[in-house]
């Protein structure tokens, strides 16, 4: 029994695998099950075994990982315990430069941004990565404006716009670096990008 398990968790890695490469290259729209299944060398029943469709596949190709807004929201879920005016920052910097160093979260969000085309069928998934932005918009403005008065926003921002604001800089680099990652250099780049957009939205920020 024990065997039959590992075989079928084997199974199940060698599918996820297999949809990741086809996804990457082909689109996910343009990979069907049975494409999938011969590139895992395995039958399409055993894909069904597996996943119920071509959408909870998907779906758990993205549970493989914490994508980067997934876990910005699950740290601001918990809070900051030291130095909230840079704590947003200092995280997003990190998580930022996790990704760098990922390849298997690079392929992943390379699909979701780049490679997924909006269908009936993926609806569902793309209604919850939808809902982690709509959520981490929302815990930014709360963040926002929740810091004392002496390190406020700068005259004009809100609490609402510096939140899109800081989520339109994460999409957009993330976005266009995964497109071409000679754009910019991660690990010089990230930290000065982040820095001077807190510097334009916060007063009195430290570098």
């Amino acid at each position: 029994m024990r065997r039959t398990k590992e075989e079928a968790e084997k199974t199940r890695a060698s599918i996820l695998m297999a949809a990741e490469t086809l996804f990457l290259e082909h689109g996910v729209a343009r990979t069907s099950l049975e494409h999938i299944a011969r590139h895992a060398g395995v039958t399409r029943g055993a894909v069904y075994w597996h996943f119920e469709n071509k959408a909870h596949l998907f779906h758990e190709m993205l549970n493989q990982v914490r994508l980067p807004i997934e876990q910005l929201t699950e740290q601001l879920c918990k809070g900051f315990e030291n130095n909230p005016k840079l704590a947003l920052r200092d995280l997003c910097i990190e998580v930022m430069l996790d990704l760098a160093v990922n390849p298997q979260k690079q392929r992943i969000f390379t699909i979701l941004l780049h490679r997924c085309e909006l269908t009936e069928e993926l609806q569902e998934a793309m209604d919850r990565h939808t809902e982690f932005i709509n959520q981490f918009i929302a815990l930014c403005e709360q963040y926002f404006s929740q810091l004392p008065i002496s390190e406020h926003l700068q005259p004009g921002i809100t609490p609402r716009l510096a939140a899109r604001t800081l989520n339109a800089l994460i999409v957009g680099l993330l976005s266009d670096w995964l497109r071409d990652p000679e754009l910019f250099d991660p690990e010089q780049d990230i930290r000065p990008i982040f820095v001077a957009l807190f510097n334009g939205l916060l007063k009195h920020t430290d570098a």
